[in-house]
């Protein structure tokens, strides 16, 4: 919420202006009087029109209409307001009626990646990669339950003391995550993901120094010679973002599936099916799964095969198609490392078919996999892409790998940016053969690079 003194401000001041000005400060909307007045506000409007019937009309001649009679509604009460007193104070009311209330202000910010709400009392964002505390807050406890259950209703979800936890998603694709009481012990915790709708491409991510221009060269071969990669990396550490700048290299030529969670992947090629997993209804049935529509893809005549993510059993299938003529497919899993990531696959497979041997389970990631890419964020919130490793196959029982790129961390400066250097190994990965029978010839002197950044 932006504070009513400066609702006239709002396009002059940036978000972080707003919260250093009003940090430590009274601030007359969160006065209970102010609060109260509002809901009585809501209470009335919600009694005086009917919203059934304005879903029927046009959204800005909805919201104009509500919009005059909540000054009408306004004017009436013995409260005395300035005129932008009562813009603010309209506008907030809108945003209970048509929108989520109070999160409104910081779902419009799209330098917010994620708004992680602690109860009623303290909200949190994520920007840059660095939590922020904002000056959001909520009536009380019912007040958000109340925005949360109008989030998940949207999508035919519940949430109660039977179904305390639920995932969800806006409109615009945003992944909401809620837990509620008995499970959150000091109140409703609200979670959301929030994805960019301008897609970053290679070269941006060049420019951010997430990676060099010879590591991103690396991977635009690996994908146009169709190699499988598998992106690693924690909770926002840059996976998605990756995954879709990769496959920009992919020829419109060919037909992609995509299978997500989450619809997160922006793919701008022509000849793209997308398909997305189900939840289970109200009475609990109905779920799809990724792996029962990784199945399915393979009916449906896909070029590549792209998952958003590899969390479960879909993994033995997600193999079995690298190996079984899907060549160029990429995905996603959890991992703090590339070995880390090489045994998740494993302990995944092995859910998937408990009778299969660890021997011919790592035959399998061995002969599939190609590429891992290990994606970080680092202590002060940039993200990197810290290894790429080959497998180059097995050697007695265990998988082996090679380091191609790494980063390496020297430091900090006072002000707490992360020094270091992207450096290359000066090995010569395996798959260099592929990559020229492929028609795509790098420069051998990629291979010796060393970029401080």
């Amino acid at each position: 919420m932006v504070p009513i003194a400066e609702a006239g401000n709002k396009q002059q001041m940036s978000w972080e202006q707003r919260l250093l000005k009003n940090a430590g400060k009274p601030k007359a909307m969160l006065k209970p009087e102010y609060q109260e007045l509002k809901f009585t506000l809501h209470r009335k409007l919600l009694d005086k029109i009917n919203l059934e019937a304005l879903a029927t009309i046009d959204n800005q001649r909805v919201r104009s209409e509500v919009r005059q009679a909540l000054i009408t509604l306004i004017d009436s009460e013995p409260t005395l307001l300035s005129s932008l007193e009562k813009q603010q104070i309209s506008e907030e009311v809108l945003d209970e009626v048509f929108g989520l209330g109070p999160l409104e202000t910081l779902l419009s910010d799209s330098t917010i990646s994620d708004i992680l709400v602690n109860g009623h009392k303290q909200v949190y964002v994520e920007r840059r990669g660095q939590l922020e505390i904002t000056s959001v807050t909520f009536r009380d406890d019912a007040h958000l339950l109340r925005i949360i259950d109008k989030i998940v209703s949207q999508v035919g979800r519940r949430i109660d003391e039977s179904t305390p936890m639920v995932d969800a998603r806006l409109l615009d694709g945003s992944r909401v995550n809620a837990i509620i009481p008995p499970l959150a012990l000091d109140g409703p915790l609200l979670s959301i993901r929030r994805f960019s709708q301008d897609k970053l491409m290679p070269a941006d991510l060049v420019e951010k120094k997430a990676l060099t221009k010879g590591m991103m060269e690396l991977l635009e071969g690996c994908v146009k010679a169709h190699l499988n990669i598998i992106i690693i990396g924690g909770t926002g550490a840059g996976k998605t973002t990756l995954l879709n700048a990769l496959s920009f290299f992919i020829s419109p030529k060919e037909r992609i599936v995509t299978i997500e969670d989450a619809a997160e992947l922006q793919l701008k090629q022509p000849h793209v099916a997308r398909l997305e997993t189900r939840p289970a209804n109200l009475e609990g049935n109905g779920a799809v799964r990724q792996r029962e529509l990784l199945v399915n893809s393979l009916r449906m005549r896909p070029d590549r095969i792209v998952v958003g993510e590899v969390r479960g059993e879909e993994a033995l299938d997600m193999l079995q198609a690298m190996n079984t003529g899907h060549d160029g497919s990429l995905t996603t899993i959890h991992a703090n490392s590339p070995r880390d990531g090489v045994s998740r696959l494993e302990v995944m497979v092995s859910i998937a078919n408990s009778n299969m041997q660890i021997n011919s389970v790592r035959q399998q990631i061995a002969s599939a996999v190609h590429v891992l890419v290990q994606a970080s964020r680092l202590s002060d919130g940039s993200r990197r892409v810290i290894n790429i490793t080959e497998v180059t196959g097995m050697e007695g029982d265990m998988i082996t790998l090679q380091d191609i790129f790494v980063f390496e961390k020297r430091g900090l400066t006072p002000e707490g940016k992360v020094i270091g250097r992207f450096a290359a190994t000066g090995i010569r990965p395996k798959f260099y053969e592929k990559l020229l029978s492929a028609g795509i010839k790098l420069s051998s002197s990629m291979f010796d690079e060393v970029v401080e950044v």
